[in-house]
């Protein structure tokens, strides 16, 4: 048994899709999220820089006496999580996977869409998979343009949303998807959006944030780290923003919490 907590990381908002998963599956488990915000959106970011402030963000994590660390960015995932898990092994930490397995292997129509940042779809992990699975499939990419801001400033169910989501989509649309992989944390939260500007056509949004969640489950079991049963769970959230960001990261996990009636 390991009381210490598990420290979730974004470089904003985004990763508390991924945060929302785990206290679901393990509401008997501390955490911390941080949420960088200083820094955010990472997207269009050089591999580099996106890996100095991984660093940054996963130390500060392992400072606060974290047991594992997930790196609920796809971005930051794609740019540094072989080398945050060379360098704070053997700390266990889960990465962003890109979806798009599971949006090839039920695909009816044989044509898959992936949304994402632009280093994401520029990533290796991205690549190899689209190539081990999307051999025999249609995938069309576009970059989520707008996407992490319209989140970040709250505008994620506005008219503005459904316009722009719309455009990303498309020519994935248009050239028949019926699977969409959300390939970015702050993506989920742009779901209502998206499905009005799908109106009637038959897409199903592939987020993978549960599965995730479930892998950290797995990890926990392997190493014997879950909390006892009579631990008091506690949620702290932490930024290199200003307090008030801060302050906004912690008000929406608990609107999060609300809306799926959990309680700490």
């Amino acid at each position: 048994m390991n009381n210490a907590p598990i420290g979730i990381y974004d470089s904003g908002l985004g990763g508390l899709s991924v945060w929302r998963e785990v206290q679901r599956l393990l509401p008997g488990e501390s955490l911390i999220y941080l949420g960088d915000g200083k820094n955010c959106p990472y997207g269009s970011r050089p591999k580099e820089e996106i890996i100095r402030l991984a660093d940054q963000a996963v130390a500060r994590l392992v400072e606060a006496g974290c047991k594992l660390v997930v790196v609920a960015c796809n971005t930051a995932t794609a740019a540094a999580i072989e080398w945050l898990r060379a360098k704070y092994a053997p700390l266990p930490i889960v990465g962003m996977e890109p979806a798009v397995k599971p949006a090839c292997l039920t695909t009816q129509n044989r044509v898959v869409g992936v949304l994402a940042t632009e280093r994401s779809l520029d990533g290796e992990l991205f690549r190899r998979t689209a190539a081990r699975y999307g051999a025999d499939i249609e995938v069309i990419t576009a970059p989520g343009k707008g996407f992490v801001e319209l989140v970040e400033t709250g505008r994620e169910a506005s008219a503005e949303a459904v316009a722009c989501v719309a455009e990303a989509m498309r020519e994935m649309l248009a050239r028949g998807a019926d699977r969409i992989v959300l390939g970015c944390t702050h993506y989920p939260f742009l779901l209502p959006a998206m499905r009005r500007a799908v109106a009637d056509r038959a897409v199903e949004f592939i987020d993978p944030s549960p599965a995730v969640a479930r892998r950290v489950v797995q990890l926990l079991d392997a190493g014997d780290l879950r909390a006892a049963s009579d631990h008091h769970a506690e949620l702290r959230f932490v930024s290199f923003a200003e307090e008030a960001y801060r302050q906004r990261i912690e008000n929406f996990a608990r609107r999060l919490l609300a809306e799926q009636g959990g309680e700490e």
